[in-house]
Protein backbone atom coordinates (compact mmCIF):
# COMPACT_ATOMS: atom_id res chain seq x y z
CA UNK A 1 0.00 0.00 0.00
CA UNK A 2 0.88 3.38 -0.59
CA UNK A 3 1.12 5.98 2.40
CA UNK A 4 1.19 9.78 1.85
CA UNK A 5 0.92 12.21 4.74
CA UNK A 6 1.51 16.05 6.23
CA UNK A 7 3.05 17.08 9.10
CA UNK A 8 2.17 20.64 10.28
CA UNK A 9 4.07 23.14 12.77
CA UNK A 10 2.48 23.14 15.54
CA UNK A 11 5.00 22.38 17.62
CA UNK A 12 7.01 24.73 19.59
CA UNK A 13 10.23 25.76 17.99
CA UNK A 14 11.24 28.97 20.25
CA UNK A 15 11.71 27.20 23.49
CA UNK A 16 14.14 28.75 26.20
CA UNK A 17 15.26 27.76 29.44
CA UNK A 18 18.03 28.38 32.30
CA UNK A 19 21.55 26.99 31.07
CA UNK A 20 24.58 26.09 33.23
CA UNK A 21 27.08 27.94 31.40
CA UNK A 22 30.72 26.86 32.20
CA UNK A 23 31.16 30.19 33.70
CA UNK A 24 28.77 28.67 36.48
CA UNK A 25 26.37 31.62 35.48
CA UNK A 26 22.81 30.26 34.38
CA UNK A 27 21.63 32.44 31.50
CA UNK A 28 18.18 32.01 29.60
CA UNK A 29 19.11 30.61 26.40
CA UNK A 30 17.12 29.06 23.27
CA UNK A 31 17.28 25.30 23.69
CA UNK A 32 19.26 23.07 21.22
CA UNK A 33 17.36 21.53 18.36
CA UNK A 34 16.65 18.24 19.23
CA UNK A 35 15.12 20.15 22.26
CA UNK A 36 12.64 22.18 20.43
CA UNK A 37 8.71 20.75 20.23
CA UNK A 38 8.85 20.92 16.66
CA UNK A 39 10.56 21.62 13.11
CA UNK A 40 8.85 24.52 12.05
CA UNK A 41 8.52 23.41 8.74
CA UNK A 42 5.58 21.86 6.43
CA UNK A 43 6.84 17.98 5.95
CA UNK A 44 5.97 15.39 3.46
CA UNK A 45 5.84 11.80 4.60
CA UNK A 46 5.54 9.80 1.38
CA UNK A 47 6.10 5.80 1.66
CA UNK A 48 5.18 2.23 0.62
CA UNK A 49 4.72 -1.08 1.90
CA UNK A 50 4.85 -4.01 0.62
CA UNK A 51 3.59 -7.30 2.67
CA UNK A 52 2.71 -11.23 1.65
CA UNK A 53 2.20 -14.63 3.33
CA UNK A 54 1.80 -18.09 2.44
CA UNK A 55 1.33 -20.87 5.08
CA UNK A 56 3.33 -20.10 7.93
CA UNK A 57 5.64 -17.23 6.73
CA UNK A 58 5.24 -13.69 6.59
CA UNK A 59 7.35 -11.55 4.85
CA UNK A 60 7.45 -7.41 3.80
CA UNK A 61 9.37 -4.55 2.75
CA UNK A 62 8.61 -0.61 3.60
CA UNK A 63 10.06 2.61 2.91
CA UNK A 64 8.90 5.99 4.62
CA UNK A 65 10.56 9.33 4.34
CA UNK A 66 10.05 12.96 5.90
CA UNK A 67 10.66 15.51 3.30
CA UNK A 68 11.32 18.99 4.62
CA UNK A 69 9.81 22.02 2.55
CA UNK A 70 11.41 24.82 4.14
CA UNK A 71 13.22 26.46 6.58
CA UNK A 72 12.78 27.50 10.26
CA UNK A 73 14.40 30.83 11.97
CA UNK A 74 17.10 29.81 9.05
CA UNK A 75 17.42 26.24 9.74
CA UNK A 76 15.45 22.94 8.66
CA UNK A 77 16.15 19.45 9.45
CA UNK A 78 17.32 17.03 7.28
CA UNK A 79 15.28 14.78 5.07
CA UNK A 80 15.14 11.01 6.34
CA UNK A 81 14.86 8.16 4.46
CA UNK A 82 14.05 4.64 6.58
CA UNK A 83 13.89 1.00 5.23
CA UNK A 84 12.82 -2.67 6.54
CA UNK A 85 12.84 -5.32 5.13
CA UNK A 86 10.65 -8.74 7.65
CA UNK A 87 10.43 -11.84 7.45
CA UNK A 88 8.03 -13.68 10.00
CA UNK A 89 6.89 -17.35 11.16
CA UNK A 90 4.12 -18.17 12.92
CA UNK A 91 4.62 -21.25 15.21
CA UNK A 92 1.42 -21.99 16.08
CA UNK A 93 -1.86 -19.58 16.20
CA UNK A 94 -0.65 -17.79 19.38
CA UNK A 95 2.95 -17.66 18.77
CA UNK A 96 5.30 -15.98 15.89
CA UNK A 97 8.59 -14.62 15.69
CA UNK A 98 10.02 -12.11 13.22
CA UNK A 99 13.40 -11.08 12.38
CA UNK A 100 13.59 -7.80 10.34
CA UNK A 101 16.50 -5.29 9.18
CA UNK A 102 16.06 -1.29 9.39
CA UNK A 103 18.50 1.54 7.68
CA UNK A 104 17.96 4.96 8.16
CA UNK A 105 19.66 7.84 6.53
CA UNK A 106 18.77 11.19 7.96
CA UNK A 107 20.77 14.46 6.23
CA UNK A 108 22.63 16.91 8.57
CA UNK A 109 20.58 19.89 9.42
CA UNK A 110 20.69 22.87 6.98
CA UNK A 111 21.63 26.17 7.96
CA UNK A 112 21.73 27.46 11.79
CA UNK A 113 19.49 29.21 13.96
CA UNK A 114 21.82 32.01 15.03
CA UNK A 115 19.94 31.90 18.60
CA UNK A 116 20.72 28.24 20.11
CA UNK A 117 24.52 29.41 21.19
CA UNK A 118 24.55 26.68 24.26
CA UNK A 119 27.54 25.77 25.33
CA UNK A 120 26.83 21.91 24.77
CA UNK A 121 27.06 19.86 21.26
CA UNK A 122 23.49 19.50 20.84
CA UNK A 123 23.95 22.92 20.02
CA UNK A 124 25.72 22.67 16.47
CA UNK A 125 23.77 21.45 13.70
CA UNK A 126 26.65 19.42 11.94
CA UNK A 127 26.15 16.90 15.15
CA UNK A 128 22.71 15.31 13.69
CA UNK A 129 21.67 12.87 11.45
CA UNK A 130 23.79 10.03 9.59
CA UNK A 131 23.30 6.60 8.75
CA UNK A 132 22.00 3.40 11.03
CA UNK A 133 21.43 0.09 10.24
CA UNK A 134 19.81 -2.56 12.89
CA UNK A 135 18.74 -6.09 12.84
CA UNK A 136 16.01 -6.82 15.36
CA UNK A 137 14.52 -10.00 16.65
CA UNK A 138 10.97 -10.37 17.44
CA UNK A 139 8.21 -12.43 19.45
CA UNK A 140 4.61 -12.04 19.72
CA UNK A 141 1.84 -14.07 21.96
CA UNK A 142 -1.62 -13.90 21.56
CA UNK A 143 -4.45 -14.90 23.80
CA UNK A 144 -6.67 -17.38 22.20
CA UNK A 145 -9.36 -18.08 24.57
CA UNK A 146 -11.10 -16.98 27.67
CA UNK A 147 -9.90 -14.27 29.34
CA UNK A 148 -6.61 -14.25 27.21
CA UNK A 149 -8.52 -14.07 24.42
CA UNK A 150 -8.01 -10.72 22.07
CA UNK A 151 -4.68 -9.70 24.48
CA UNK A 152 -1.17 -9.87 22.42
CA UNK A 153 1.97 -9.25 23.76
CA UNK A 154 5.08 -8.10 21.63
CA UNK A 155 8.79 -7.82 21.85
CA UNK A 156 11.39 -7.14 19.64
CA UNK A 157 15.38 -6.15 20.38
CA UNK A 158 17.97 -4.37 17.83
CA UNK A 159 21.30 -5.03 17.45
CA UNK A 160 23.31 -2.55 15.50
CA UNK A 161 24.80 -3.23 12.69
CA UNK A 162 26.18 -0.09 10.99
CA UNK A 163 26.14 3.33 12.76
CA UNK A 164 27.94 6.05 10.69
CA UNK A 165 26.63 9.46 12.54
CA UNK A 166 27.53 13.18 11.81
CA UNK A 167 29.89 15.04 14.11
CA UNK A 168 29.94 14.22 18.09
CA UNK A 169 26.58 12.41 18.77
CA UNK A 170 25.60 9.30 21.30
CA UNK A 171 25.92 5.91 19.00
CA UNK A 172 23.17 2.96 20.32
CA UNK A 173 23.90 -0.16 22.04
CA UNK A 174 20.36 -1.67 22.04
CA UNK A 175 17.05 -1.73 21.25
CA UNK A 176 14.29 -2.88 23.44
CA UNK A 177 10.63 -2.91 22.52
CA UNK A 178 7.65 -4.32 24.14
CA UNK A 179 3.70 -3.09 23.63
CA UNK A 180 0.73 -4.96 24.70
CA UNK A 181 -2.57 -4.50 23.13
CA UNK A 182 -6.35 -5.55 23.43
CA UNK A 183 -8.43 -5.64 20.68
CA UNK A 184 -12.71 -6.15 21.11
Amino acid sequence: HLNAGISLPFGDTNKKDDVLAPTGMTPTLTLPYAMQLGSGTVDLLPGITYSGNMNHFNWGAQYMATIRTGKNNGYSWGDKHEFTGWLGYSWRPWISTSARISYKDEDQIDGIDSRIMAPVQTADPDNYGGETAFVHFGVNVAGQNGQLRGHRLAFEAGIPIHQDLNGVQMETDLILTGGWQYAF
